[in-house]
């Protein structure tokens, strides 16, 4: 449920189309773990970066957060995904030597080790090119709430 879980600042620009790219940053203030939806954010700073065809990354500079592209359509889809984490690296198992944080540190680390903080997009049209049930999303790991930022370089086709 885009928007309920998340708060978002504008993303601010700095273009260099000259060079036939453009860079931007988007924070993300998440309200613990879970999944937030980001599409429409990266999507706003595709199109208006002005690139029509040509490819976008978003990287995410965070050790336990992720990004990962999952279906958007059916809430269910992402509470079962969170379920699975919860079971491959649980809170507070005593295995665990790095908690300086508290009980979700290292499993927030295994989480982020196992998926991803970049992702590549094809750009075509002005728009991401994602499939019709596709979402973008910062998979937040730790409990308490954070800031996240994502930074996002939009290239264009030579």
């Amino acid at each position: 449920m885009q928007g309920e879980d998340v708060e978002r600042q504008r993303p601010t620009h700095a273009h260099e189309l000259e060079r036939d790219w453009m860079h931007t940053s988007i924070e993300v203030r998440t309200r613990g773990r879970g999944m937030h939806e980001v599409t429409s954010d990266v999507r706003a700073a595709v199109r208006s970066s002005g690139v029509r065809e040509g490819l976008c990354v978003v990287f995410l500079r965070h050790t336990s957060a992720s990004l990962v592209v999952q279906e958007n359509a059916d809430p269910s889809a992402r509470r079962d995904l969170e379920r699975f984490f919860d079971r491959l690296a649980p809170d507070g198992d005593p295995v665990y030597e790095h908690d300086a944080e508290g009980p979700d540190d290292m499993p927030a680390h295994i989480r982020a080790a196992v998926t991803r903080t970049s992702e590549t997009f094809i750009v075509t049209g002005g728009d991401l090119l994602l499939g019709t049930w596709q979402g973008v999303f910062l998979f937040e790991h730790r409990h308490a709430p954070h800031r996240r930022r994502l930074d996002l370089r939009v290239i264009a086709e030579a």
